[in-house]
């Protein structure tokens, strides 16, 4: 079986986006392919969960191709090509690993983490920390954003020292909550509720645990639970509405020890 090389893949895609190339693929835009570009490597993500690993090698197989892509219409439009890609990569991780292809000596994870963040302020040209945040694409899912934010916050020391108060911040975060819902002031109980997501958000980031990936894999499992429900409860020939909620919470609990 032929083995392609990445520079075979580039030429395949140069192929197919010529003038005797392939009809659809010369009709995509940069602005559908980051369409493409964004699923994949969402699928790629739901095969990592699921330790599909042969799916993921599929996965980042499609999503490098969607880059190939980008970099192909973006040569065809004069803008700059996958050559440009690669070296603006290369450029950028030698200059931020200094400890490695430098004479920077550094002994902990910790020490790169604030290095890295460092060489990116100065690359950026940023004056401040605040600016920073804007470099964090608007366009993240929201728990991830405010992930990165946070993240970001902690390398220049504005954060808690450890998860215990983080907890506490989210217990004052649910006592507003609840007194924003007492006085049914809607907008008052968005500002809290999103507040509260984001106190949860710190505390995974704590704890070692990103929101966005506890949150999606929750949802699988929610799913999952839910069909078990609904397949005893067509079984027994009923339905959602002819069953009180502590027996829907019953046969909840039994799809939970199913799934665990």
């Amino acid at each position: 079986m032929k083995r392609y090389t990445f520079d075979e893949c580039v030429a395949i895609m140069r192929r197919l986006r010529s003038e005797n190339g392939c009809p659809w693929d010369n009709e995509q835009t940069l602005e559908s392919v980051l369409k493409y570009f964004l699923e994949e490597a969402y699928e790629a993500l739901d095969a990592a969960d699921k330790k599909d690993w042969p799916g993921l090698a599929e996965e980042l197989g499609d999503t490098l191709w969607e880059i190939l892509f980008l970099a192909r219409i973006a040569e065809q439009e004069g803008l700059f090509a996958i050559d440009d890609v690669l070296q603006l990569l290369g450029e950028k991780m030698v200059r931020r690993h200094p400890h490695i292809f430098g004479e920077v000596k550094i002994d902990t994870s910790d020490q790169v983490v604030a290095q890295w963040s460092e060489i990116k302020k100065q690359e950026k040209k940023t004056k401040n920390h605040a600016q920073v945040f804007a470099k964090v694409p608007a366009s993240l899912p929201a728990l991830l954003r405010a992930y990165r934010i946070s993240e970001r916050a902690a390398k220049v020391g504005f954060d808690w020292e450890n998860a215990a108060q983080v907890w506490d911040k989210l217990e004052e975060e649910k006592g507003e909550l609840a007194e924003a819902i007492e006085a049914g002031e809607r907008q008052a109980i968005e500002h809290e509720l999103g507040d509260a997501i984001f106190a949860l958000v710190n505390l995974g980031r704590h704890l070692g645990i990103s929101a966005e990936d506890a949150v999606r894999r929750a949802t699988d499992r929610f799913i999952t639970r839910f069909a078990l429900v609904e397949k005893q409860v067509e079984a027994e020939g009923s339905d959602f509405t002819d069953k009180s909620i502590d027996e829907l919470e019953t046969m909840w609990q039994a799809a939970k020890k199913e799934t665990d």
